[in-house]
């Protein structure tokens, strides 16, 4: 049986980070051009101003 892994080398940042990329490359691929800012910015849960991110109230 496999020893447990270490829970101190869980880097959750890095995960994170991970995760928005991964959400990224998915997206761009399955566009046939690049993706505009909007649509990076609300892949990445970053609003603008006046433009609160989806899913979210003021």
């Amino acid at each position: 049986m496999p020893e447990p892994l270490d829970s101190r080398l869980r880097d959750d940042q890095a995960l994170d980070e991970i995760e928005l990329t991964s959400r990224l490359m998915i997206a761009a691929s399955s566009k046939d051009g690049p993706l505009s800012q909007r649509e990076i910015d609300e892949i990445l849960g970053i609003a603008t101003v006046g433009r609160p991110v989806s899913g979210t109230r003021d």
